[in-house]
């Protein structure tokens, strides 16, 4: 691998609901003295995401059940958030003192389901809003990278990343939530190592790479750098695209639910 960058790009503006993302991701490149090129990997905070998508409630206008109450109680949460949670998950995984972990309706496992506050602006009555996950963010994705090619004739490979927690460690790391144009998941089994033995269970998930990667450079307070473009990096030649939603691991072959 030669000459691979990673940058952010500068000045980005808060993100409204409506706001057209791709026509704002190449403002700022222009700003900069540049333009996507072939190969280019750009990704996109969740965040920016959800906030253009309009995937953002009041708490003010949140609406508490028994189910959400006895939920609250138990982890310690403010009722009305876990409401929130709830409402955009399918399952809970695990409640306790401080920790609620759910599998949000995309299918993601994490912590509050994605469900954030952070970088939100209040609502006008200076209550608090919260941010959810965008409903497909793999659709998100290929529409981002749709309107860019149509703007620019170039269609970049698109991450859409959040910040996850992990089993058995300390921290979060950026992780794909939603991708297109690029294999999430590269299958190296049946390849050579250095000493020609062949490789057994190697499947690169090289989007998560990709998207922690470009976490160091985002920042996680208030840096506002949600849009990192990542250039020179080599995608795997003759692996087909997919969609994020194939990371997910199979329940049946989940031995730790």
């Amino acid at each position: 691998m030669q000459g691979m960058t990673m940058w952010a790009l500068p000045d980005f503006p808060l993100v409204q609901p409506g706001d057209d993302l791709a026509a704002l991701i190449l403002a700022r490149l222009a700003a900069a003295g540049e333009i996507l090129q072939p190969g280019d990997v750009l990704v996109i905070a969740q965040k920016v995401v959800s906030k253009a998508e309009g995937r953002l409630v009041r708490l003010a206008d949140v609406a508490v059940n028994e189910c959400a109450q006895e939920v609250a109680e138990t982890t310690g949460k403010d009722p009305r958030v876990v409401q929130v949670i709830l409402d955009d998950s399918t399952e809970i995984l695990r409640a306790k003192r401080g920790l609620l972990i759910v599998q949000q309706k995309a299918g993601w496992i994490a912590a509050h389901g994605g469900v954030d506050r952070s970088n939100v602006r209040p609502d006008a009555d200076g209550g608090d809003r919260l941010a959810l996950l965008p409903v497909d963010a793999d659709a998100s994705a290929e529409s981002i990278r749709a309107r860019l090619a149509e703007l620019t004739g170039v269609a970049p490979a698109v991450i859409v990343s959040d910040s996850h927690g992990r089993p058995w460690r300390v921290g979060t790391v950026g992780v794909t939530i939603g991708c297109a144009g690029l294999p999430p998941v590269w299958d190296q089994r049946g390849l050579p190592d250095l000493f020609g033995y062949e490789l057994q269970g190697s499947e690169e998930c090289i989007a998560d790479e990709l998207a922690s990667a470009a976490s160091l450079v985002m920042g996680q307070s208030d840096e506002g750098r949600p849009v990192i473009l990542i250039r020179g990096y080599p995608l795997p030649e003759g692996v087909p695209s997919a969609p994020a939603r194939t990371i997910q691991r199979p329940r049946e072959m989940d031995v730790f639910r």
